[in-house]
């Protein structure tokens, strides 16, 4: 089982060096990856716990983000070259992209053009997101009904526009309507950057986005080893519905999960989103991430939360990770 950390970049308060310091740790604890977070705004209404819906739409969450509409965090997108130029080997990604604010065919080229600064190690993770004001921050309102027909068409997009047989590529749908035109240099890696969907609340609609454009990875949120196997479940019935041979298992099934290393036992009740799933002890941890690989997990995205864990410590806890519960896990 990879690790992947998940950068803080959306907190109250964070700096780029300690974004920096983090990045830098993973790579020299030679880490799969280091993603991103997409967030344009955050509303005051959400101080007020009255956000249009709850985080994320899932239940069990209040109708807020965990980070104040005074905090000082920075946007995703931008720090994925910056990326690029502060690393040499871990692969880098958003998890994930909301298409809805971005036209799919400049984020076609720019993605080509990222992945040749990393020297071919970009993942591309995309979704619909599902913050009503922000599509109003971003100017996307009108796309907000209809938000996940934009993942769609962007994918196309991206798949066309990113073809290497494809000198051209022209495109007629709702949200983008274009003649042949050439899109500059195809990404480095051939046939395409890795893309990989996102899952919050709906297994069959990932499912289908995953087995139609055949894509390479689902990557999750908070989800519990047996929560997993509703998502692998979705996604193999749909490989078979298609006539497909591939499963789940030929897939990057990763998960983003709030990770705290503690002192002392924690109450790791599973109760949805919500649930302390790797905040824990080092052996509840170990006893955990045994039980994700042992669920099918392929890539656990290590998520420093959002507040009161400073970031001197979670480089202590990336390092106690990688030297000391990984190898337990491998082993079992």
């Amino acid at each position: 089982m990879k690790l992947a950390l998940y950068l803080p970049n959306f907190r109250d308060k964070v700096t780029i060096k300690e974004l920096e310091d983090l990045t830098e740790l993973a790579e020299e604890l030679d880490f799969d990856s280091v993603w991103t977070l997409d967030r344009i705004v955050v509303p005051e209404s959400s101080d007020r716990q009255e956000l249009s819906s709850s985080f994320g739409m899932m239940e069990g969450l209040p109708n807020a983000l965990p980070v104040s509409s005074r905090g000082q965090w920075f946007q995703g997108y931008p720090l994925i070259p910056w990326l690029a130029a502060k690393t040499s080997k871990v692969r880098i990604g958003m998890s994930i992209i909301d298409t809805p604010f971005r036209s799919p065919g400049v984020l076609a080229t720019e993605l080509a053009t990222i992945d040749h600064l990393s020297n071919g190690r970009l993942n591309v993770g995309v979704g619909s997101g599902w913050m009503s004001e922000e599509f109003a921050a971003a100017s996307a309102a009108h796309i907000f009904p209809k938000r996940h027909k934009h993942v769609r068409e962007s994918i196309e997009i991206m798949q066309g526009v990113w073809a290497a047989e494809n000198e051209h590529f022209e495109y007629h749908g709702e949200f983008a309507d274009f003649e042949r035109c050439g899109f500059g240099a195809k990404p480095l890696q051939q046939p395409r950057p890795p893309i990989f969907m996102s899952g919050l609340k709906d297994p069959l609609r990932s499912a289908r986005r995953i087995t139609k454009y055949d894509l390479d990875g689902w990557i999750g949120i908070q989800d519990s080893p047996e929560g997993l196997e509703k998502w692998r479940t979705a996604i193999d019935e749909q490989f078979e519905e298609i006539g497909s041979e591939k499963r789940s298992k030929d897939l990057e099934i990763c998960s983003m999960i709030w990770t705290v290393i503690t002192d002392e036992d924690t109450d790791q009740t599973v109760n949805g989103v919500a649930s302390n799933l790797l905040v824990g002890s080092e052996r509840q941890v170990t006893d955990r991430l045994k039980a994700y690989k042992e669920a099918g997990m392929t890539m656990a995205l290590i998520w420093p939360p959002f507040a009161d864990v400073p970031v001197a410590k979670t480089l202590d806890d990336l390092k106690r990770i990688k030297n000391d519960i990984m190898p337990k896990v491998e082993a079992s």
